[in-house]
């Protein structure tokens, strides 16, 4: 199932929160008639994400705007590069600036991140996963600078996949009466939808192995020699992820046991915004 999510919607909605019934400091201070320019300048090292979601903003608050792009999504930054110029009416540039500002610094920081990550295992072939571990409201964007950081994007929600963890097996009474349960509700509900176990230990993988439904294991707070054994025991019957306790110092001892995929929270729930700045300027 694809991703429903409506940007235009997005954006309305957050210029409404913001402008209210008007944005009475930029009304008050700048004539009407006013024309100007700005420049998205980059205060920090990076990688950049955000930018055609910027000029999306920019064309809802004035389709007379001019954006003039420097740079493109996942473009490797440093201080005092330059984005894009915003030129046209300054106080549709002054109303437009924070709300683009927000959206593309948490982007970039995300974006940022993952790269960084991704980078550590860059040797090896496995990948690096999000997770559901995003900001209610902001899921789209979060993801969306995943994939601009160069890592891969795991469900988008509840209803694009099956992942049965370990409460959904402890309240079924098992790895196996849950699966059957998967197995009925797919048949009896027509649906076609991938189907993902989480492990906790080798007994559960090979019960997870006898129900011949999943594509992929998801191997949970495994140590890196544990992790080995798994990923050698499952012997690419299926796609392994692990998961639990990783992070940028230890994440490439992880990916060197042959897992395919590591997914980390720490992504999107963990990140620091990049330093970007809307600057009026003339040049």
């Amino acid at each position: 199932m694809e991703n429903t999510f409506d940007l235009d919607d997005f954006i309305k909605r957050a210029l409404a929160e913001d402008v209210g019934d008007g944005d009475h400091t930029t009304l008050s201070t700048i004539p009407a008639d006013a024309r100007g320019k700005a420049k998205l300048l980059v205060k920090e090292d990076g990688i950049i994400a955000g930018i055609d979601i910027a000029k999306r903003v920019a064309e809802l608050v004035d389709d007379k705007l001019n954006f003039e792009q420097k740079l493109k999504d996942g473009d490797p930054i440093k201080y005092g590069d330059i984005a894009f110029y915003l030129s046209g009416s300054s106080r549709s540039i002054t109303t437009a600036e924070r709300l683009l500002l927000n959206i593309m610094q948490r982007m970039s920081g995300i974006a940022t991140k993952t790269h960084r990550i991704q980078g550590l295992i860059a040797a090896t072939s496995c990948k690096l996963l999000d997770t559901r571990k995003t900001t209610p409201g902001f899921r789209y964007f979060e993801k969306l600078a995943v994939k601009i950081g160069g890592g891969v994007n795991h469900r988008f929600g509840l209803y694009d996949m099956i992942l049965v963890k370990d409460n959904h097996v402890d309240f079924c009474g098992g790895v196996i009466p849950a699966l059957q349960q998967v197995k009925k509700y797919l048949h009896q509900s027509g649906r076609n939808l991938r189907v993902e176990v989480e492990a906790r230990n080798l007994k559960e993988v090979e019960e997870i192995l006898s129900q011949g439904i999943a594509f992929r294991i998801l191997l949970d707070n495994f140590q890196p020699d544990q992790l080995r054994d798994a990923v050698h025991f499952i012997d690419h019957r299926v796609e392994t992820e692990a998961s639990g306790g990783i992070n940028e110092l230890n994440v490439l001892s992880y990916a060197q046991t042959g897992v395919d995929y590591i997914s980390m929270g720490a992504l999107t729930h963990q990140v620091q915004s990049l330093d970007l700045s809307l600057k009026a300027t003339n040049d």
